[in-house]
């Protein structure tokens, strides 16, 4: 399977990619991502492609102690949310499925047009901003 797998000739399961990275000791994450481009929070790699062009693409993780939250949000044009500092520890997973999200860490801001993505550590004052004239839908994920 590892010889067919290098040279391109299957295109393996999910659930087998997870088996070898756990028989090689390495994070499912390292296993798929590039050597050279290394980065946690934007990994971003094709995972998996089926015959009729469906894909899975491993977009980023973040360490986990106690849950993972999955949350849906809707901003309507010229709303916010802002938000205190979670615990240490805690990171979010933020994507974008219509409009354009304006993402504030810091004060600093990152705008994220529909398909994009952020993985943030939210240990410090964050917030969402609809900067825009339609809605802007995202999902967000709480790494506990």
């Amino acid at each position: 399977m590892l010889v067919a797998i290098e040279a391109g000739e299957k295109n393996v399961s999910l659930a087998t990619l997870d088996r070898v990275a756990h028989a090689l000791e390495v994070p499912f994450t390292q296993l798929i991502q590039a050597a050279d481009e290394r980065d946690d929070r934007r990994i971003n790699e094709l995972a998996w492609v089926g015959e009729a062009g469906s894909k899975a693409v491993l977009l980023g993780a973040s360490p986990s102690t106690r849950e993972v939250e999955l949350w849906e949000w809707r901003l309507e044009p010229g709303e916010r949310y802002v938000s205190e500092a979670d615990a240490e520890g805690w990171s979010e997973q933020i994507y974008v499925a219509e409009g354009c999200l304006t993402l504030v860490i810091e004060g600093v801001e990152h705008v994220l047009p529909a398909g994009d993505f952020f993985v943030f550590a939210s240990n410090c004052q964050y917030g969402y901003r609809n900067d825009g004239d339609v809605l802007v839908r995202f999902v967000r994920n709480v790494v506990i």
